[in-house]
């Protein structure tokens, strides 16, 4: 049964464990899939917005490929939310930036020729290649492209050299006095008929536009294809790169972390309340076994007793008869010397066995205490008494200090008490000494303490605590039950006792916890 109660209690362990340690994992594989859905989430979000920033340059292309840098800045910071969005950048073929809002992004070679995604240490640069669309009236590929000029570069469609940009303090001025400029509302333009030149100008003529030429929102007409292939190049938005702030994601991955954690805690807390559960119901249930086997033990042991006790009632009566038998004989004068001193011897002996089956008879006699009031002084002094011809033989004192104290005992099994210490304490002097019986009330309590003082040898340091165990003793002829029949009486009480050394020589037997009578309390 206890084998297999410990058979269960390792597998409900393992099972703890492995249940706890199935919790770990599941929480740290759980806390990964969280920071990869925040990290994805975060870049999808970058893309939707470079999506969406692609999508409204792509509905401004309607009024030409050209946007001028100084208006689409201010648009793109209004974007800008520090801690969230930090930087915006526009960026040509050739990798660079033609248009920015918000903090410098280090565009590195990392970003522009990898995957188009780099984790810093607080943020994120996200490149995303740009889809404009092609223009209206138009299929070839090369016109998906927005090209973003400074205010200060504006196409000259007059140039006879055909260079596609001017800086307006280059341009020849010719207006006639009064005559608006061409790029000023309410200027002239050019003639229907491209062989006439306008009123409003001079210079050469404009190139005829040929059937097939591009649609307006492409190349310009005044613009070969090299110039324009070189403005898309230097100029044309290829891709955007943001930067997101990564604040918000490590929070959300800290929170969850804490989460996980937290979970993990009190996995660990559950796991260690069942275990520590689950020991004190195993040890209940050990405890219980040990409980029915000791109780079959003690009802075994009481039968053996019994039986033991019996048997030595019954042996005692032909002792008694062989030492009756003896005793005639011993007396017999016609009897010879030698028969009569054997006699003697037998007699002796039966005595000496008789007293060991009394005392065995004694010990294994149940102890059913009777409390009531005692004065100690009385029973201390009748005890000493009855001891009058062994302390003559052994020359011993015994002085039984006066007090007036009642307490509550066992009358007979008080006086059993004391006379199996002051007997031993005579045994153990020899010949001479002086034995002090005494009790005395503790301060502050309801209880006292009585004291056997010898100052005989006393007993050494190692066997003060195996002296009250049966057939223990420190005598040649001792029985070795006397002070275990003291030590059972006094656990009926609810007392203690102990040995301790007298100075400076001897020993003393100390009973404590001996309640004081009602009457004498106060």
């Amino acid at each position: 049964m206890h084998g297999q109660l410990k058979r269960r209690s390792q597998f409900v362990y393992a099972t703890l464990v492995g249940v706890w340690l199935a919790v770990i994992i599941w929480q740290g594989l759980e806390h990964s899939s969280v920071r990869r859905f925040n990290r994805g989430a975060l870049v999808n979000r970058g893309r939707d917005i470079t999506t969406t920033l692609g999508l409204v340059l792509r509905s401004q292309r309607r009024f030409g490929p050209f946007t001028v840098k100084e208006r689409l800045e201010p648009a793109l910071r209004e974007l800008i939310r520090p801690g969230e969005l930090n930087s915006i950048a526009l960026l040509s073929p050739t990798g660079e930036q033609i248009a920015s809002a918000g903090a410098v992004i280090d565009v590195s070679k990392e970003v522009i020729n990898g995957p188009g995604v780099y984790w810093g240490e607080d943020s994120l640069t996200l490149m995303n290649l740009v889809d404009l669309g092609t223009s209206e009236g138009s299929d070839t590929s090369e016109n998906r492209t927005t090209i973003v000029l400074t205010e200060d570069m504006v196409p000259n469609p007059f140039s006879t050299n055909r260079n596609n940009f001017r800086r307006r303090g280059d341009w020849p001025d010719r207006r006639k006095q009064g005559e608006p400029r061409l790029d000023e509302p309410g200027g002239a333009r050019p003639s229907a008929d491209t062989n006439q030149p306008s009123a409003a100008t001079e210079g050469p003529p404009s190139p005829r536009r040929e059937r097939g030429s591009r649609s307006p929102f492409g190349r310009p007409p005044w613009m070969n294809e090299v110039e324009y292939q070189e403005l898309i190049q230097k100029r044309g938005v290829h891709s955007f790169v943001i930067g997101l702030s990564t604040d918000r994601l490590r929070g959300s991955n800290a929170s969850d972390l804490w989460m996980r954690t937290i979970i993990l805690l009190l996995t660990t807390a559950a796991s260690g309340a069942f275990a520590f559960a689950w020991r004190n119901v195993a040890r209940s249930a050990d405890l219980q076994i040990r409980l029915v086997r000791a109780s079959e033990m003690n009802a075994h042991l009481k039968e053996m007793n019994l039986a033991a006790a019996g048997l030595a009632h019954e042996t005692r009566n032909p002792l008694n008869l062989i030492r009756g038998l003896a005793q005639m004989i011993s007396r017999e004068a016609a009897a010879p010397v030698d028969i009569r001193e054997r006699s003697k011897a037998i007699m002796d002996e039966s005595d000496r066995i008789t007293a060991q089956l009394n005392e065995f008879i004694n010990y294994s006699r149940p102890r059913e205490v009777r409390l009531g009031t005692v004065s100690f002084h009385k029973v201390a002094t009748d005890v000493a008494r009855a001891l009058t011809l062994d302390t003559d033989d052994a020359e011993t004192k015994i002085d039984v200090l006066d007090s007036e104290l009642l307490i509550e005992a066992d009358d007979q099994l008080l006086r059993q008490v004391l006379f199996n210490l002051m007997l031993n304490a005579v045994q153990a002097i020899g010949t001479g000494g002086l034995i002090d019986v005494s009790i005395q009330k503790i301060e502050g309590a309801e209880e006292a303490i009585i004291e056997v003082r010898d100052n005989g040898p006393g007993v050494p340091l190692e066997h003060r605590s195996e002296i009250f165990k049966p057939y223990v003793s420190m005598h040649q002829n001792g029985t070795g039950l006397g002070l275990a029949i003291v030590q059972q009486i006094t656990s009926a009480h609810g007392w203690e006792i102990d040995c301790t050394g007298n100075e400076p020589r001897g020993a003393v037997f100390r009973l404590r916890h001996v309640k004081l009578a009602p009457s004498k309390r106060s």
